[in-house]
């Protein structure tokens, strides 16, 4: 269980934090964020009477445009804990390939239905379903303590060891103190900023502009992509509506916005020529979620009491949609690496080292992968007002799969062992 110290209660005198603290809250283990890797890792820590905290600064889960892409490996970890079927209940769609659509051709950029799994597709599930789906499963576990609305400002050390964090919310500031701290919390992590991490990037060549439009009778189902001259749509099938990306060059969003709303709309009809009527319902930039497209990775995961996972860790392109794929991966690797060390109560450096040795290299994998397919399909389309001519090795026989497994299952497989 939890266990809650009053704020008057002894401390280690060498700690005088410059806040009136309202409790002192003590756990095995602290995690920061609560998207999928949070909810995930808490829910396979709780599952072993672990006791964990889970702080997430919103006091809600609902956010617009977060991905909603569940892939067949995190199915697959779903299954592991017996929570698919359960999973597949809530409303969703399926994605079974991956296509790209010019004016004159199409070309399918990933395939899962050939993939040896009983779910051969993407599952599209809004991500604030999957996230209540997981915490309210994890409540079940008296070990497991959810906090909403705890925004994390600092984070304890003492002796050169993180030993927990500070947190405002409930009236006031509270301590968390943990034998060990997760930073979950996502592409603009906050303990990744305060534990001061140093960050190899990338420079994508392309931004996001997110916005809906509704589905009608007759529509394709399922993901495809729409290349037009200098234009890039995607569009991933929501049900009742299209989730659409436009992709635009880096650093072009000012431009658009200056262009205005209406050039804007001109352009995307000029790409999906079937949103001529419904284009009608965008009628303000507030509809539109603006995505600057980042790709970097930590150098070192972790400091002493101290481990980053998810795009904590590394951000992610959108290319696949792989982003919380991996984040669940990396929740599932340290649940496995940490659990007994967690039990212990001692969680040394090289226990956490472990985590970043098995998640360093896929993550590298995929990146490459992303970089590959920015460079190589979108840059010259974004760059160019030719029409775009999918590249020769998009047909090649050989590499029908390859796209399609490293999307959809990962580099390597990963397995609940705990």
């Amino acid at each position: 269980m939890t266990t809650h110290i009053p704020a008057n209660s002894s401390q280690d005198p060498n700690v005088n934090p410059a806040h009136d603290i309202v409790d002192v809250q003590t756990t095995d283990c602290c995690i920061v964020g609560g998207g999928p890797a949070g909810a995930v890792l808490a829910l396979l820590l709780a599952r072993q009477g672990i006791s964990v905290m889970l702080l997430e600064t919103h006091k809600d889960f609902d956010r617009d445009f977060r991905g909603d892409t569940i892939h067949p490996s995190v199915m697959e970890i779903m299954e592991e804990l017996g929570l698919s079927d359960r999973l597949l209940e809530l409303p969703h769609t399926k994605i079974r390939r991956l296509s790209i659509q010019t004016p004159e051709d199409s070309v399918t950029l990933a395939d899962f239905s050939h993939l040896k799994t009983r779910y051969p597709y993407i599952t599209m599930l809004p991500q604030v379903k999957f996230l209540e789906f997981i915490t309210q499963e994890a409540k079940k576990y008296p070990s497991f303590h959810l906090v909403m609305g705890a925004n994390v400002q600092e984070l304890i050390t003492e002796n050169a060891v993180i030993q927990g964090v500070r947190y405002r919310g409930g009236g006031g500031w509270h301590e968390v103190r943990a034998i060990l701290t997760v930073g979950a919390d996502g592409r603009h992590s906050r303990l990744r900023n305060l534990g001061e991490f140093e960050s190899i990037e990338t420079s994508p060549p392309m931004d996001v502009l997110w916005f809906r439009l509704p589905r009608q009778p007759g529509d394709p189902e399922g993901g495809m992509g729409r290349f037009g001259q200098g234009h890039i749509i995607a569009m991933l099938d929501r049900g009742d509506e299209w989730q659409v990306a436009y992709v635009i060059p880096k650093g072009g969003y000012q431009k658009l916005r200056v262009a205005g709303l209406e050039e804007l709309k001109k352009s995307i009809v000029e790409v999906v020529p079937e949103f001529q009527q419904r284009i009608a319902n965008l009628h303000d930039w507030s509809q539109v979620a603006f995505l600057s497209v980042e790709s970097s990775r930590v150098k070192r995961w972790y400091h002493p009491g101290l481990l980053l996972i998810g795009d904590a860790a590394h951000v992610m392109s959108p290319v696949g949609g792989v982003g919380i794929n991996y984040a669940i991966q990396d929740a599932v690797v340290a649940a496995n690496v940490l659990s007994k060390p967690l039990k212990n109560r001692q969680v040394q450096l090289n226990d956490l080292a472990k985590v970043q040795g098995q998640r360093e290299l896929p993550t590298r994998i995929i990146q490459a992968f992303q970089t590959f397919v920015q460079k190589r399909v979108f840059a010259p389309v974004l760059t160019s007002n030719r029409t775009f001519v999918p590249p020769a090795f998009l047909r090649l026989p050989v590499l029908r799969d390859l796209p399609g497994r490293l999307i959809g299952l990962g580099v390597f497989p990963v397995h609940v062992k705990t």
